[in-house]
C-alpha cells in the first residue's frame, strides 16, 4: 500500500512554488522601461518648424499661392489624383516654383500602378538657394496596359527657409 504525502508536504511545495509564479507573471506582464532620449513637445504646432499658408501677394496666377516655410528639410504633399486614363503616355508634373532658402526643392511624384508604387523625381530640375519664379517639373513613363490608380504630388525640401509654388499642372504627351 502506497503512503499518499502528507497535507503539510503540498503545502510547502506551494509556499515554494507560489513566489516563482508571481514572479513570472510579474515579468511577463510588466512593461519594460526604456530611457527616454527626447521628448518632443507638440502642444503648439510652431514647434513642428513647418508652416503652409496661402500668400495672395506672391502668385504667377490664380488669387494666390502657397507659401511653406520649414526649419527642416521636408516632404510636403501638394496633392492627390485618380482616374486619368494614361496608358502608354507621359504623365508630366509640373509648378512654377520660387524660394528663399538654404538648401534645394524640387519636385517629387508617386503613383500606384497594379499593386506596385513608383516614384519620379525631379533632380535635374531644382530650384536653390534665393530664387525668382521658375518653371520645374517630373516625368513618368507609362507603358501599354499601364494606368495608376493614384497619383501622390509631392514637393521635396532639402534645406530651411522658404518655398513658393503656384501653377501646378499635369499634362499627358506621347511617349518619345
Amino acid at each position: 500500500m502506497q503512503k499518499q504525502p502528507s497535507a503539510g508536504i503540498e503545502k510547502s511545495v506551494t509556499l515554494k512554488i507560489m513566489p516563482v509564479i508571481i514572479c513570472l507573471f510579474m515579468l511577463a506582464y510588466t512593461p519594460s522601461f526604456a530611457a527616454d532620449l527626447i521628448k518632443l513637445n507638440l502642444d503648439d504646432v510652431s514647434s513642428l518648424g513647418l508652416t503652409i499658408e496661402s500668400d495672395s501677394q506672391i502668385k504667377v496666377e490664380g488669387k494666390g499661392s502657397i507659401k511653406i516655410t520649414t526649419r527642416h528639410p521636408t516632404t510636403v504633399c501638394l496633392g492627390e489624383v485618380t482616374g486619368l486614363d494614361l496608358e502608354n503616355s507621359t504623365l508630366n508634373y509640373s509648378a512654377r516654383v520660387k524660394s528663399q532658402l538654404n538648401g534645394s526643392a524640387l519636385l517629387e511624384m508617386w503613383v500606384q500602378v497594379g499593386g506596385g508604387r513608383y516614384f519620379s523625381r525631379g533632380l535635374n530640375a531644382t530650384i536653390k538657394g534665393n530664387s525668382d519664379w521658375q518653371l520645374i517639373q517630373t516625368p513618368f513613363i507609362f507603358q501599354k496596359g499601364q494606368n495608376p490608380d493614384r497619383i501622390t504630388l509631392n514637393l521635396i525640401i532639402n534645406g530651411t527657409g522658404t518655398v513658393w509654388v503656384d501653377d501646378v499642372v499635369l499634362s499627358k504627351s506621347a511617349p518619345d
